[in-house]
């Protein structure tokens, strides 16, 4: 999960968490949430590679395809991601505001109702608490 330039939210937090930037840039104070920033959806990665066998095995055994959402099934805020980061890492997350971007969505959470029934698959591992201390420790392996 390296990017470059890294435009993601949580590997730049963790990022910032170790010293590697010093300022994260939160785009959009303003959306029609309840604090302002834009909610997303996080999957955990072994979540995501369950359903996907699950759906590989759908696939086989009815030989028809199906369109389904896969995520976490539930938003947070980019506020929220930020607490959760400080509270896991013991760091200060400076934060320094922007507008909003072109086209940036206030809200983007997976409907995963339709993956539940078909797959019989429910995201285990998708609760911020896990999905960040996960990435948290893979960040500081990749970065020793």
């Amino acid at each position: 999960e390296r990017h470059r330039p890294e435009t993601h939210l949580i590997p730049r937090l963790l990022q910032v968490a170790a010293g590697h930037r010093e300022v994260f840039p939160l785009y959009g104070t303003d959306h029609p949430t309840p604090d302002g920033t834009a909610i997303r959806d996080y999957v955990h990665v072994e979540d995501l590679a369950e359903a996907h066998v699950r759906a590989l095995s759908l696939l086989s055994e009815q030989e028809k395809s199906e369109i389904l959402n896969v995520g976490g099934g539930k938003g947070h805020s980019v506020r929220e991601v930020i607490l959760a980061v400080e509270q896991l890492t013991g760091q200060h997350i400076p934060v320094e505001t922007h507008p909003a971007r072109p086209g940036d969505a206030p809200v983007l959470v997976a409907d995963i109702q339709k993956a539940r029934t078909l797959l019989q698959w429910t995201p285990a591992r998708s609760d911020l608490e896990t999905l960040l201390s996960t990435a948290w420790h893979a960040f500081q392996r990749m970065m020793h």
